[in-house]
């Protein structure tokens, strides 16, 4: 079996209606790289058709893992980059906020850093579809706090749409704990305490209307989880 070059991975929760198209748009730009890859949609618990979405591609280099409950995007991402075995992994949300091409932004960098993440907020970022106000307020007080805890110098930390170089990426999925939103930080803390350089690359972003994140319940989730990262990497449980 030829070992795939890129693995994306797809996390999705209650998904039916938008995975369908994205799945279509990315299995036609990976096609056109003339490169062996696999997709990976790893479906966290979904109460509607999702799975049966995903099922339907298995004939095109689509694989479907499975959470049996609802457990978080953080969870999804650690099983799918465990599961992957390309030379690089993308991670990127099912809505594809960021589009599929915005990829080759992101691959010269892994030439220098183990991480690259895509970012909303850099002067060559290009955001085409804002959130609402109350969203982007969130967004900026979080980064003040991801700041606090100790991840510095970097603008957004919370975009979708990362790369990471697969056998890094698989390390990390071991040592990966927390299992909602703020997967993100802990991504890049792990990456930073081994010492890896974390790239931040400007991308296309086109806001989604569906969004998965509740201004109230997600970010206290979110702060829950920052303080956690804090103790699970510094010597607690």
């Amino acid at each position: 079996m030829v070992r795939p070059v890129l693995s994306l991975v797809i996390p999705a929760y209650n998904e039916e209606r938008r995975l369908g198209a994205g799945l279509r748009q990315a299995l036609d730009y990976l096609r056109k790289r003339g490169e062996p890859f696999e997709i990976l949609v790893v479906d966290d618990g979904s109460r509607d058709q999702t799975s049966e979405v995903a099922d339907s591609f298995a004939e095109e280099e689509v694989r479907l893992l499975r959470h049996e409950r609802n457990r978080g995007k953080g969870a999804a991402i650690r099983t799918g980059l465990a599961a992957s075995a390309g030379a690089r992994v993308l991670l990127s949300d099912a809505d594809f906020s960021t589009p599929i091409e915005e990829l080759e932004k992101l691959e010269p960098h892994l030439e220098r850093s183990r991480l690259v993440i895509g970012s909303r907020g850099l002067a060559d970022s290009a955001v085409q579809k804002r959130q609402p106000f109350y969203r982007e307020l969130m967004g900026k007080t979080f980064n003040r706090l991801v700041r606090l805890l100790g991840v510095r110098g970097l603008r957004d930390t919370q975009c979708g749409f990362k790369l990471v170089e697969g056998e890094a990426g698989r390390q990390l999925a071991r040592e990966l704990k927390i299992e909602g939103f703020a997967y993100d930080v802990e991504l890049i803390w792990l990456a930073r305490r081994h010492g890896w350089q974390v790239a931040e690359v400007g991308v296309v972003w086109i806001n989604s209307e569906d969004s998965r994140v509740s201004p109230i319940r997600s970010s206290l989730s979110m702060l829950r989880d920052l303080v956690r990262i804090r103790w699970i990497h510094r010597g607690g449980r």
